[in-house]
């Protein structure tokens, strides 16, 4: 009889429960958001889109932030989640992604469905298991520039590593899995927002 082994993450996955959705407004501009509770965590299933300084739309367009929310900067997007909700931790990233079963294969089951490079030979759509829809809003370099949108997603984290950087998460179109580095907090980056109190 062959043994079946679980690892640490399928045994977190296994446990995650199906996700519960919901929706919140943000009373500061009323945009309605989308919500998922995954695990122990409820997050915004949609980058944030709330409009204030240092923050930008990719390429100047409207349409972009509509499809793909906001870029913010480092010192930006630790304080622009709305009340009762807050930008997530390097920690929490990692609760999330060990929740919907480990790095290697987090990314294909948080990315969405459609919008991850369609046109290429490899589609880098993902399979959307928990409802998280990630999108690839690109990034803006320190000097203005954009770059990457449909390709890849960024994501700030609250977690700083020196006082100009801020570890970030990112998911490409080519890859299964979810990645962690730091960056220059002159950077933009989407923000997804966690609920305090999930």
């Amino acid at each position: 009889m062959r043994k079946l082994i679980l690892t640490t993450a399928a045994i977190a996955a296994a446990f995650a429960g199906e996700p519960s959705f919901g929706t919140f407004t943000d009373n500061r501009d009323g945009q309605t958001y989308k919500t998922v509770k995954i695990g122990k965590q409820t997050w915004m299933a949609q980058n944030l889109n709330y409009q204030t300084d240092s923050s930008w739309c990719y390429e100047n367009s409207v349409d972009s932030c509509n499809k793909y929310g906001r870029l913010y900067d480092g010192w930006t997007a630790k304080k622009v989640c709305p009340a009762g909700w807050k930008l997530p931790s390097n920690q929490e990233w990692e609760n999330l992604v060990t929740t919907v079963g480990g790095r290697k294969t987090a990314g294909k089951k948080l990315k969405s469905k459609s919008r991850w490079n369609e046109n290429k030979e490899m589609n880098g759509n993902g399979t959307d298991d928990f409802g998280f829809s990630a999108l690839p809003g690109g990034g803006r370099a320190s000097d203005g520039s954009f770059y990457h949108n449909g390709n890849d997603g960024y994501w700030w984290t609250a977690t700083e590593r020196w006082d100009y950087y801020a570890y970030r998460r990112y998911m490409y179109y080519a890859y299964d899995s979810v990645g962690e580095d730091d960056n220059l907090k002159s950077f933009g980056f989407s923000v997804r927002c966690v609920a305090d109190n999930p």
